[in-house]
């Protein structure tokens, strides 16, 4: 979606993906259809890759950096679904709009489980983690609309520092960022 998704047709759609445009019409009922379509797996498959990558660590701080690591290879090993979901779905309407608000509130529940680690998990602000996971979005949206979308896992460590600073503290999420 490289024109963005008010420049992109039907018949752009069905060139790019070799189908016929009856095949396209088949499966979707307009070009806002087979985006929303596409915004949900993006959002599925991510999301299964972060928890199966989560899945494997031991402890809450190595399961957020597996997560979060996951997701960054995710992004970077698909710029043009990245793109799609994460830049172009702030601009094409309302439905895509809301998709990309259930896409980030689909993360936040991985990063709530830190206030069970923290010493001050209590006192932390309710919107803590809406603003780790769209700080982390933004950071990501940046880079791709750069063309930097090759080198995003490279910002796995300053990443991780910010996700994790707010439950363990500045000191101990360095440490846990150098053992990247």
């Amino acid at each position: 979606m490289a024109r963005g998704y008010r420049a992109v047709t039907v018949a752009d759609i069905v060139r790019r993906a070799g189908i016929a445009r009856n095949t396209f019409y088949d499966n979707f009922s307009s070009k806002e259809d087979c985006f929303l379509a596409t915004q949900d797996y993006a959002v599925e498959e991510s999301l299964a890759r972060v928890v199966e990558a989560a899945a494997e660590a031991d402890g809450w701080e190595a399961c957020t950096v597996a997560g979060l690591g996951a997701f960054l290879k995710y992004v970077s090993d698909e710029p043009a679904l990245a793109r799609t979901c994460i830049v172009e779905a702030l601009s094409a309407g309302e439905a895509a709009q809301e998709r990309y608000e259930q896409s980030l509130q689909a993360f936040v529940p991985l990063l709530r489980k830190g206030r069970e680690f923290s010493d001050h998990g209590d006192d932390l602000p309710d919107t803590l983690e809406e603003t780790i996971v769209g700080g982390i979005f933004w950071v990501i949206y940046q880079r791709i609309v750069l063309g930097e979308a090759e080198r995003i896992e490279s910002l796995l460590p300053d990443l991780v520092d910010f996700a994790l600073t707010p439950y363990i503290g500045a000191e101990s999420a360095q440490r846990a960022t150098a053992r990247l």
